[in-house]
Order: structure tokens, then sequence, then C-alpha cells
């Protein structure tokens, strides 16, 4: 049995998520999906919309996904979530920033060699990213593209 492991933030659950398990699920036979702890999201990027759990809850409730679990807090080890995890490929997202060579050195450096690192396709969509939907619902609730709603 191949297990893949996918990771990423998954703020409101979009098209794009969804596609990117799509394509890690078919890289294996089981699909375990880490959600990222609030507290690496605040430090990373930005003040999540929605909280951790629920953030897990949604993702697991994705056909594609077998089990999904919460990530460790920044304080803890980022490797460590692999002694939980257990996988044989990691399934990196199109927009993913990490890099495979920094991701490789330190899967080789705690014991994680055999581990493939695969980047999957992105959506070839305009909306496939979670800033990118804010950005359009902002332009539409300002008033740029016109009303938000239109009246009977």
């Amino acid at each position: 049995m191949v297990r893949v492991m996918a990771v990423g933030v998954f703020d409101l659950l979009h098209a794009g998520h969804l596609h990117y398990v799509e394509q890690a699920k078919t890289l294996g036979d089981e699909l375990v999906v880490v959600v990222a702890h609030d507290e690496t999201v605040r430090k990373q990027k930005h003040e999540p919309v929605t909280n951790h759990e629920l953030r897990r809850r949604m993702v697991e409730g994705l056909k594609p996904v077998d089990r999904a679990l919460v990530g460790n807090p920044p304080s803890v080890p980022i490797f460590d979530i692999l002694d939980v995890v257990k996988p044989d490929v990691i399934a990196l997202g199109y927009d993913q920033k990490h890099s495979r060579d920094a991701i490789r050195a330190g899967l080789d450096a705690n014991g994680w060699g055999h581990v493939k690192i695969i980047r999957v396709e992105g959506l070839s969509d305009d909306l496939d990213g979670t800033r990118k939907i804010i950005s359009r619902i902002l332009e539409l609730w300002s008033g740029e593209t016109g009303d938000l709603y239109e009246e009977d």
C-alpha cells in the first residue's frame, strides 16, 4: 500500500483544493492530508478565516481524502509529522512555495530518504486560490465590477 501525504492550509475550501487532493490521491492507495495548525498559518501567511479543526473536518469530508489531521504548531519540528503519517509520497500543490531540494534534504537528514516528492499540476481556473477568491469578492463588494446582489 502506498500512502500519500498532502499538506496545506485549506482555508475557504475551493475547487483548487479539491483538484489538489484528487491529484494527490492518484499517486497512491491512501491519502492523508495534514491541515496547517492555526499558529503555523499565522506565522507564515495570515490570520486563518476558519480554525484548524473546522478546516480539518472540511478536508476530511472530501471524497479523495482517507484521513485528515491537524499539523503540529511551529514549536514542533516540521518533520515530526512524518512519524505519525508514515508517507511513501509527499504531494506538493502547484502553488506551494516549498523547495523540493530543501524537503529532500530534510527527509534524508531525518531518515525518510525513501519518500518520493511529487508536485501536482494546477487547476486551470482563475479562481483556484483562497486569496484570489477573497480578492474577487472584495471587487464585487466594492462595486468595481457591478453590484454583488442584483435586485429583481
